[in-house]
């Protein structure tokens, strides 16, 4: 194993889930291993479906499983022969009872691959899948785990935005591999997290001591993410991207914002993704009536991503919870004023370049959208301040540097056990 802070590590990166269009997980996946790979080190990752994208030059072996929410063949019929095998049996049962299963059962293959290949790596980084796998692997090669979250908080608000209690009782069992991740965090000797915010709470919602935490916020991909002078900001148009129907993102509340500030003003709000069919999203714009009002994107590339915010007055960042905020964070690198809440980690994030609410209020959001629209030179300012705020932070080169730093700390004392 290396002795000195100079020499290359190799790595190997596992993550059960990783989309590259959205969700933290993917990204972050995607920009640690680019940003670990340009510092010398080299570099591993194992992943479940979808396939991550990552660089041509990153090795990737995706682990097959059965892959059940594929949304090309969601939900499918395993044959008999894929079900011979325990590990999809176990997969098959948990989604058909309407579990969650993947963390656990994708922890299981990651073992069963790394059993025969301990001796290739100096350090495997979990991206918090959290599961038995990572404990057993952690036995035979030093460890570390990514928690982007507490799990327990989107638990809790899921819980609470439904009333009839079949649903309450469908969201504990989605989430019921919690009890795993707390039990297996608990035993890795260093944690990542990416907001002193995220790791306050997972310290008292894991009972895990705030010491074994190091805080390494994201970076921004401002190779992706920038300002284009060239295209005109049009007025009254504001933007969001979020995971549409999630409650924790908080978008019901900024669709009643926006019904409300449409009662004295134009207004347009583009979103970027799609809503589930026939969803509490889609209920909502018909119920309130701004359908005329709403654009949804769906999936759309990095560059018209980036051109939708070029053309954007304003991002908005409606989440009730965020362990860091990917969203504030683009738009800030884009050059775009940023309304954003004080959910979770996000001020740690916006600082003193945005304005900040409380979550959960449609009229704070309405209101904070209103006095920007009507101050352009102020949405100027801190289109200004957000743009230097992202390039001084939040860079994925700072978050490798630290993000080694703690596999040498690992590494160390793993070597002393």
């Amino acid at each position: 194993m290396p002795q000195d802070s100079s020499e290359q590590l190799k790595i190997c990166l596992l993550s059960y889930r990783s989309n590259p269009h959205c969700g933290g997980q993917g990204v972050y996946l995607k920009n640690l291993s680019r940003a670990l790979k340009k510092s010398g080190h080299r570099i591993d990752v194992i992943a479940g479906p979808p396939d991550p994208l990552l660089d041509e030059d990153i090795p990737i072996f995706q682990i097959p499983c059965l892959d059940l929410y594929n949304p090309e063949d969601p939900f499918r019929m395993p044959t008999v022969k894929e079900l011979l095998n325990p590990i999809n049996l176990v997969e098959w049962l948990g989604v058909s009872t309407m579990g969650f299963p993947e963390p656990f059962t994708f922890g299981l293959r990651a073992y069963q691959f790394l059993k025969s290949r301990w001796y290739k790596y100096d350090i495997v980084h979990d991206n918090q899948s959290l599961s038995y796998g990572i404990w057993a692997i952690n036995k035979f090669v030093p460890t570390i785990a990514t928690i982007h979250h507490p799990i327990t908080i989107d638990r809790s608000v899921a819980i609470r935005s439904v009333t009839a209690g079949w649903k309450k009782m469908q969201h504990l069992r989605w989430y019921s591999f919690i009890g795993m991740q707390k039990r297996v965090s608990r035993t890795l000797s260093h944690l990542i997290t990416v907001s002193e915010c995220a790791r306050d709470d997972i310290s008292n919602d894991f009972k895990i001591p705030a010491k074994k935490f190091r805080i390494i916020p994201n970076g921004i991909n401002t190779d992706i993410f920038y300002p284009i002078p060239d295209i005109p900001r049009e007025n009254n148009r504001l933007i969001v991207t979020n995971s549409a129907d999630m409650p924790l993102k908080g978008l019901y509340y900024l669709l009643q914002a926006i019904a409300a500030v449409a009662k004295t003003r134009t207004i347009k709000l583009t979103v970027v993704g799609t809503p589930k069919k026939n969803g509490g999203i889609v209920k909502l714009v018909r119920k309130l009536g701004i359908g005329n009002l709403i654009t949804f994107t769906g999936r759309i590339d990095d560059q018209q991503f980036v051109k939708e915010y070029a053309k954007a007055t304003a991002a908005i960042v409606p989440s009730v919870y965020e362990g860091f905020g990917l969203p504030a964070g683009e738009a800030m690198a884009c050059g775009v004023p940023v309304i954003s809440t004080t959910g979770g980690a996000l001020p740690e994030v916006v600082g003193n370049a945005g304005v900040l609410v409380p979550p959960a209020d449609p009229q704070a959001l309405a209101n904070a959208i209103q006095c920007l629209l009507d101050h352009p030179e102020r949405a100027h300012q801190l289109g200004q301040a957000g743009y230097q705020r992202a390039q001084e932070h939040f860079t994925w080169q700072k978050a490798a540097e630290k993000t080694v730093a703690t596999y040498r700390e690992a590494i160390r004392d793993h070597r002393r056990l």
